[in-house]
């Protein structure tokens, strides 16, 4: 990173500004989301970083205006019992796109690569298996013609320690908290080797990383957005003028006095 950029990202943006640009790009997303239906593209977005570093964020950014129906957001627990004897990609791959579909993943496959190698939940033949056959699968799905983007927000040591602390203080954060957080926590620097020989398998031509540092999280949800958008070409789709049609008067009657004596619920704002 320059001197210049760091001067710039030196001063956290304004919520002001933030939610102006915001706006814009989520007007994007929906002019998006009307070309990926009208061309019936299939597109999948993998969100990963360490705990911490704005994935929550950053998907209730880009959710917010599209609609559930098209952008669908897949947020797996842990597998279960069944699961576990399953192919790895299996549980994963039920929820890929059909046409016209985005489905972005909070945290994905790649859970093999960071949580499950760096906290011995899987094997080293399994850990070695995952990061040879994963730029295979992953070839095969683009070649597929399905859109894979693969984002990795990098939040720094200092950051992270400030936003855990805030977990901690603020009772409407404590439900990030989870022992596996913390556990997380206390092993920067082996989360760090496993990021980087994840990166060293898996950032290949069919299907490359790109990192977004998180340190400042309005910037961050910001920059992933918009190279989101600059990734898939994408044009205005032409819609039929819409005009409300004239409601009917036939069996009119006064339909607000027959909800007289419903339970209705109390107005206290």
């Amino acid at each position: 990173m320059s001197k210049q950029d760091t001067e710039v990202t030196a001063t956290k943006m304004k919520r002001k500004k933030y939610e102006k640009e915001l706006l814009k790009l989520q007007a994007e997303l929906c002019r998006l989301q009307a070309w990926v239906v009208h061309k019936g593209l299939r597109v999948i977005v993998v969100l990963e970083g360490r705990d911490a570093a704005g994935k929550g964020g950053t998907i209730k950014a880009i959710m917010e205006r599209v609609s559930p129906r098209k952008f669908h957001l897949v947020a797996l627990p842990a597998p279960s019992d069944r699961e576990k004897t399953q192919l790895y990609a299996q549980r994963y791959i039920q929820h890929f796109p059909a046409a016209g579909e985005i489905v972005i993943f909070d945290r994905s496959w790649y859970n093999r690569a960071g949580v499950e190698y760096v906290m011995e939940f899987c094997t080293k033949d399994e850990y070695k298996s995952f990061v040879e056959n994963c730029p295979k699968f992953e070839s095969y799905v683009t070649k597929a013609g399905i859109i894979l983007i693969k984002f990795w927000l990098e939040v720094g040591k200092d950051e992270q320690h400030k936003r855990f602390e805030a977990r901690i203080e603020d009772p409407m954060r404590q439900w990030k908290l989870s022992p596996m957080d913390l556990e997380s926590y206390s092993r920067w620097y082996a989360y760090s080797r496993a990021r980087d020989m994840m990166l060293e398998a898996t950032d290949t031509k069919d299907a490359p990383w790109y990192i977004v540092r998180s340190d400042d999280k309005r910037r961050a949800r910001l920059n992933l957005i918009a190279h989101f958008l600059s990734l898939i070409p994408y044009k205005d789709v032409k819609k039929d003028k819409v005009k409300l049609p004239k409601r009917s008067d036939k069996d009119e009657y006064d339909d607000q006095s027959t909800l007289k004596g419903r339970n209705y619920v109390p107005e206290r704002y």
